[in-house]
């Protein structure tokens, strides 16, 4: 997947947006305003994501719900605001403005899909029934989860990163992240079973999304037949290694396969000359050029 996403950049790189998350959160801007209107005037019911008023000529709507903020307006959601722009604009230095580009408009496009998955579903089972569940529902299918999701990326490239809990309790991101998946995977499970497939679908489409994350940081090589070939050989050749020398060695942090036998190195892509990382420095280092 690396490659081909080196490839697509390398095409098309030249058109991601930087610093997206201050255009997003630009975007909330605009939608907390909008919800500033007198109540008879309700601006958000026409920017939901609701595939059966689309499919009757509401085009608008298929970008116009990325207007409608995650949570309404309080002085507590402009700390978390604050917040996901610290957690957006780190991932994007960190994996690469291209790549954070994918990762959302990927999740806004799978969103999509989603919503209209989830309409063919209530469409087949009552068409009248599919037009008011989507009425009343369809604001499921917003940025809401895809700010969750970007957070558990962030997670997982800054598993040990620590953050104040209610300002108070220093506690590691990866904790935060495991609670917010399970309570995710919770809600989409539930909605399931109560055949609320607008919560299902749209948590499932971001949870793919940050499958597709995961697997291109490489946490899944290892599973891959020519990784277990390679470490097998590795093994092999461990034995026959004479003592005190090492096969590999992170560029950045120096620690070798002595220090953690569980650690992975890979060599950088775009770093010019050998230069190899541990995996927790692969995606964080500074490119040498």
């Amino acid at each position: 997947m690396n490659n081909f996403l080196n490839n697509l950049e390398r095409k098309i790189g030249k058109y991601a947006i930087p610093n997206l998350t201050l255009y997003i959160i630009g975007l909330y801007v605009v939608g907390y305003v909008l919800q500033l209107a007198p109540a008879s005037v309700n601006f958000t019911s026409f920017l939901t994501l609701n595939p059966a008023l689309i499919l009757q000529g509401q085009i608008w709507r298929i970008v116009s719900w990325i207007l409608i903020p995650p949570s309404s307006f309080s002085i507590l959601i402009i700390i978390t605001l604050i917040f996901y722009y610290f957690v957006g604009s780190t991932m994007e230095r960190t994996i690469g403005t291209f790549r954070y580009n994918l990762f959302i408009f990927g999740g806004m496009l799978l969103m999509i899909i989603g919503a209209f998955l989830a309409y063919l579903i209530y469409y087949l089972i009552d068409p009248t029934l599919a037009y008011q569940i989507m009425y009343f529902y369809s604001a499921f299918f917003s940025t809401y989860y895809l700010q969750q999701v970007v957070f558990l990326a962030f997670a997982i490239v800054y598993p040990d990163m620590q953050v104040l809990l209610m300002f108070i309790i220093p506690i590691k991101v990866k904790y935060l992240g495991i609670l917010y998946g399970a309570l995710l995977v919770y809600d989409m499970i539930s909605g399931l079973a109560g055949h609320n497939y607008c919560v299902a679908f749209a948590i499932g489409t971001q949870l793919i999304n940050l499958l597709l994350f995961w697997i291109q940081t490489g946490k899944l090589s290892h599973l891959r037949p020519k990784e277990v070939k390679r470490r097998q050989s590795f093994n092999r050749n461990v034995r026959m290694t004479p003592p005190g020398v090492t096969r590999h060695k992170c560029a950045v942090c120096g620690r070798t396969e002595k220090d953690d036998p569980n650690l992975e190195f890979r060599f950088c892509s775009k770093c010019n000359g050998n230069y190899e990382y541990c995996q927790d420095h692969l995606f964080t280092h500074q490119h040498v050029k």
